[in-house]
């Protein structure tokens, strides 16, 4: 069995999507309007991406900025509009005020998933109780990810969360593959291979002229390279 780390990278638009995919990119999250964190994409979006590449491709579900979940109705349909146009993977997460989970919103949604594979988002890392959040969510069907920092100010902070549930792994709310990002740099990845972990998320890493500029295939091979 291949030791191969995944590593999966953010793409705005079709020349993001393929320059992180001749990088050497294993995975893409979809998302657009990075100044909200990451929103849903169009669904003309997804289409010119999944018609340019051939990887798997997980598209945020989320409509508005922080991690409260709004119009649940709205992200059904939204959801319901990429399932038709061939989407199969998605990100989503919700909270309420409280930092507890919005169980209501995350079932709604993921029963229109029909099964499909997601991932929980970096709302975990601002729950008020990160292991409640997890063993509440332990049944829900398809989440199959964890996307976490370990803190909310990064994965510099982070570290020693990330390294303990790491570590818990097979325990109920643990099953989950953790993907780390959020302030992730080369220079964490050998702590956290050591520790187990084996995915990794990159947005502004894969960007070294910032935001306003495409994803660069040389800074994503950089990476796949440290993780081979």
């Amino acid at each position: 069995m291949s030791n191969r780390a995944l590593l999966e990278v953010i793409a705005l638009d079709v020349e993001d999507a393929v320059a992180a995919r001749a990088g050497g990119a294993d995975r893409l999250e979809l998302v657009t309007d990075m100044a909200a964190d990451g929103l849903t994409p169009p669904r003309e979006t997804f289409a010119a991406i999944r018609a340019a590449v051939d990887i798997p491709l997980r598209v945020m579900l989320r409509r508005t900025d922080g991690f409260a979940a709004g119009d649940v109705s709205d992200l059904v349909r939204t959801a319901r509009e990429l399932r038709a146009e061939g989407a199969q993977e998605f990100v989503l997460g919700f909270l309420h005020a409280d930092g507890t989970p919005d169980l209501a919103a995350v079932e709604a949604v993921v029963a229109e998933l029909d099964g499909c594979p997601w991932t929980f988002h970096r709302a975990l890392d601002r729950a008020a109780d990160r292991d409640q959040l997890r063993k509440a969510l332990a049944d829900v069907p398809g989440l199959d990810t964890y996307l976490t920092a370990g803190s909310p100010a990064g994965v510099e902070e982070g570290l020693p969360v990330l390294l303990a549930e790491a570590a818990r792994g097979g325990e109920p709310g643990y099953g989950p593959r953790i993907l780390v990002g959020g302030g992730l740099t080369l220079e964490h990845l050998p702590v956290l291979r050591a520790g187990g972990i084996d995915a990794f998320h990159i947005g502004g890493a894969a960007r070294p002229s910032g935001w306003g500029r495409p994803v660069s295939a040389e800074a994503v091979a950089d990476w796949r390279a440290a993780l081979s």
